[in-house]
């Protein structure tokens, strides 16, 4: 193959994050007697909704000049930014050093060791200011890293800039305008704000309702103001420990808390039901569809997120074993 043949498929690739389709989802919701739509970010390169960040960060640095060529990315993550951040920095020609909590799953962490990353593995029993925490590892390792850049999605503008640029106007148009409730997942916060900012815009009546984890911070805080200290969780990819820049509460309605189980044994129907194979973050999402549909029969066309791939949770709650070990399942 040519130089400028390799060229123009890496382009390709990269040219193919986003516009992704809005599927609706009747089975699974037959009982409210609507339809939810739900983005299929799954079906982005890199299976997951974290390609659209990884992608913008990483320009972003390069158009400011702190991404220098042959550089090393720094980033934390609970997986799919890494894998996303991976996958780019291997077409682009860059170092990824990639830091992560140890819950997370061992699919995540083989998906981005594969595509040339370094992984640091920090423990997820410690708080964020703990020097042994992913944030603390991060900043340290790009302080002491030479020709790094700190990505930070956590308080990066580009977190919610590329889903005020890309996500929230498809969203607009593929439901011609109609939608009247987004129900998200809050985790940096970044897709859910990027998202609201735009579709608040075009309608300020337009419900904006975040879904949070039992234990994460995020959704106390937005109903009392109150910092509390977080406790442990299963699901990946949603809720907070800390709060982080990327998360404008201005722009919630309402927050929506699910449990572990919940999550995982809405995501297991989602598969099961409708033929969507994705992770605990999505059933989480669906929990809360539910939720919301019984709370709020005005609404008429709710669109939520499936953020990722259930091919990088096989391991946890696809298995039944660790599902029956953690107390989700009673089957023998």
């Amino acid at each position: 193959m040519l130089v400028g043949e390799a060229k123009v498929m890496h382009d390709t690739l990269l040219k193919r994050v986003g516009n992704t389709p809005l599927l609706p989802l009747e089975k699974i919701f037959k009982d409210f007697g609507k339809t939810v739509y739900a983005k299929a970010e799954m079906l982005n390169p890199g299976g997951s909704v974290k390609d659209r960040l990884a992608k913008s960060m990483i320009e972003a640095a390069e158009a400011n000049g702190s991404l220098p060529p042959g550089g090393t990315v720094v980033e934390v993550t609970s997986g799919n930014t890494g894998i996303a951040v991976a996958w780019v920095c291997a077409i682009k020609g860059y170092r990824a050093l990639l830091v992560m909590s140890d819950k997370n799953s061992e699919e995540k962490q083989n998906m981005m060791k594969l595509y040339g990353a370094e992984l640091v593995l920090t423990p997820h029993t410690v708080m964020p200011d703990d020097p042994r925490s992913n944030y603390k590892t991060a900043e340290r390792l790009a302080e002491t890293t030479p020709d790094s850049t700190y990505l930070d999605q956590y308080n990066n503008p580009a977190n919610i800039d590329c889903h005020y640029q890309t996500t929230g106007p498809e969203i607009w148009e593929q439901t011609e305008g109609n939608i009247d409730c987004a129900i998200i997942g809050a985790g940096t916060g970044g897709t859910i704000s990027g998202v609201a900012r735009f579709l608040k815009e075009r309608n300020r009546d337009i419900k904006i309702i975040a879904v949070d984890p039992e234990g994460s911070i995020f959704a106390p805080y937005f109903k009392k103001g109150e910092l509390i200290t977080p406790e442990h969780y299963e699901v990946e990819g949603i809720g907070g420990d800390k709060l982080v820049g990327a998360m404008d509460f201005d722009v919630v309605d309402e927050f929506v808390t699910i449990g572990d189980r919940e999550a995982f044994l809405n995501t297991r129907e989602l598969a099961r039901v409708e033929g969507l194979f994705c992770g605990g973050s999505s059933g989480a999402a669906i929990a809360a569809c539910r939720r919301v549909l019984k709370s709020h029969p005005e609404i008429k066309c709710p669109v939520t997120i499936l953020a990722d791939s259930g091919n990088r949770y096989l391991s946890k709650l696809y298995s039944d074993k660790w599902m029956i070990e953690k107390g989700y399942l009673n089957r023998p």
